[in-house]
């Protein structure tokens, strides 16, 4: 059976918690991602994680500037993350018992990769 490190996508785009929302978007666009990983600020401190719906429902819905709001304030944060060894059956589970669409792929405190709804589909099979 495939792994997390078997289907994860390992062009992990990251971007620092102070930059504004307006820059992670052109990011997004950019990259043709649809999300980003937010750098740790410390070695110890946890990683985040702002999507296109985290930009759509907390600044756009809400009127907000996205050149004026930063990522940290809309982030997830502490992310639910898996083992680049944890089984694609568990991945899935764990993804939907939590309602996740995504989840990255840590291990040693370093991002290795992403694993998302559609990794599991199309990768997994």
């Amino acid at each position: 059976m495939p792994t997390a490190r078997d289907i994860m996508s390992t062009d992990v785009v990251t971007i620092d918690g102070t930059a504004s929302v307006a820059d992670a978007v052109a990011k997004m666009k950019e990259k043709n991602v649809r999300a980003l990983i937010v750098e740790r600020r410390e070695p110890e401190d946890a990683y985040g994680i702002v999507t296109q719906r985290d930009v759509a429902y907390a600044v756009l819905a809400e009127d907000r500037d996205p050149a004026a709001v930063k990522v940290h304030e809309i982030q997830s944060k502490p992310l639910v993350v898996v083992n680049p060894n944890l089984h694609v059956k568990y991945v899935a589970r764990l993804m939907a018992n939590v309602g996740l669409s995504r989840a990255p792929v840590i291990f040693e405190g370093k991002v290795q990769g992403i694993v998302s709804v559609s990794d599991i589909v199309l990768k997994a099979m």
